[in-house]
């Protein structure tokens, strides 16, 4: 039979069939404002059950509850101070206050003003992308904590 394709070439195209799918995958799961929101609130809600120690653990588990894709949790005192960051955990222990993204908007102080709960956008680095992407991070004041879990916006 011809026209078959067998042996090297056929591990060539499932390997270039997996790779495109994974490619194309990574932009539809990436997470809405919607499950944002959902993932800061129950974080913000495992923060008041559990405390503080257990709560920042829980979100710098690559693996765990708070970590989904492009999707994870991060926490500022009400100083700047990064207490846990689940995309980028060499964060911790920095004081961002006077961070700005690319286009010299100081976020970090828009989400240490909030008083309750709020938006704040900015452009950052996606974790899955590596790409600089436009982003929407909702706020959840907890006494002196800001709870916050962000969407990328697609290029």
């Amino acid at each position: 039979m011809t026209g078959l394709i067998t042996g090297p070439m056929l591990r060539i195209v499932c390997f270039l069939l997996v790779a495109l799918g994974l490619i194309h995958g990574e932009r539809a799961f990436a997470a809405t404002p919607e499950q944002a929101q959902a993932m800061a609130e129950k974080a913000a809600a495992y923060l008041e059950q559990n405390g503080p120690e257990k709560a920042f653990a829980a979100i710098e588990d690559r693996a765990g509850e708070f970590r989904d894709g492009d999707l994870y949790v991060f926490v500022h005192d009400s100083s700047g101070l990064v207490v846990a960051h689940g995309g980028y955990s060499t964060l911790r222990g920095k004081n961002t206050l006077g961070l700005t993204d690319i286009d010299g908007k100081p976020f970090v102080r828009e989400m240490v003003s909030i008083k309750d709960t709020g938006w704040v956008e900015y452009k950052w680095q996606n974790p899955v992308s590596r790409a600089l992407e436009g982003k929407v991070v909702y706020v959840i004041r907890k006494g002196p904590y800001l709870v916050c879990a962000g969407a990328y916006k697609s290029p």
